[in-house]
């Protein structure tokens, strides 16, 4: 029994391994300037995660098969514990965790913290249930007064965010439901939720600093019972694509 439960355990664990090793569910392909140093710091943490399972399975698979119930296997001892083993993966582990931690900091904080590049693109997100809308200033580079009372969300478009036609800097604004970026520039996101929490979530982008493609934006907080179905597209195009897209756009408010 102790050989067949230490079989087991082994398996589970090589099998677990083989999935990681082999990538089999990983990372999506990256489109950020910002993807190879992100996912080099996630192959290092998983690395570091899988030799420390791997040691304490096989280690937990070993203890099953030697002190299993059989007339040659060595007594068992209960044990209160060992106040220097404690300590010393207790210290091995912080100390693990606040390096990790560290080394991601820096990237985390340029790309969180660092106030948006002059001639950032400008564009609002806004989730709502179950669905995202994205708003441009337009050429004044103003966005135009919103407000709660004028949303409408089954209308869809400017009415769904609630832009108020009255105010003149919101007649170029631009409300679509699908996200157009201009490749190589930075973005400036502004985010807003109407009812409950959303989350804006594109996996293949990480951060800014994008490559020419279409990608799924999927919201990464339970919203409700339509959260399965709030997606939409970022397209990602070049700087005269963009242009002409957001010119027919506004073409399309005359």
């Amino acid at each position: 029994m102790g050989l067949a439960l230490m079989a087991l355990i082994w398996l589970i664990t090589l099998v677990s391994t083989y999935f990681f090793v082999a990538k089999t569910w990983w990372l999506p392909v990256g489109a950020s300037a910002a993807t190879a140093w992100i996912d080099r710091q996630f192959a290092l943490t998983f690395v570091i995660m899988g030799i420390v399972f791997l040691a304490a399975q096989l280690s937990l698979g070993y203890i099953v098969w030697r002190y299993r119930e059989s007339p040659t296997s060595p007594p068992v001892q209960y044990s209160h514990g060992n106040n220097t083993l404690e300590v010393t993966w207790t210290v091995l582990t912080t100390i693990l965790f606040i390096g990790l931690n560290l080394m991601g900091s820096s990237v985390w904080a340029s790309q969180r913290f660092d106030p948006p590049e002059a001639g950032a693109v400008q564009v609002e997100v806004t989730g709502m249930q179950f669905a995202w809308y994205f708003r441009y200033p337009g050429p004044d580079g103003k966005y135009g007064k919103t407000s709660f009372s004028l949303m409408d969300p089954s209308a869809g478009g400017e009415a769904a965010v609630g832009l108020s036609q009255t105010d003149p800097v919101a007649k170029d604004d631009v409300v679509t439901g699908t996200m157009y970026l201009p490749v190589g520039r930075e973005v400036d996101l502004s985010l807003r939720a109407v009812d409950v929490i959303h989350s804006f979530f594109v996996p293949q982008l990480r951060f800014k600093h994008t490559a020419i493609g279409e990608y799924e934006i999927a919201c990464a907080e339970l919203c409700g019972l339509g959260h399965y179905k709030m997606h939409g597209m970022v397209h990602v195009v070049s700087q005269e694509d963009f242009d002409q897209w957001l010119a027919a756009r506004e073409a399309e408010k005359q």
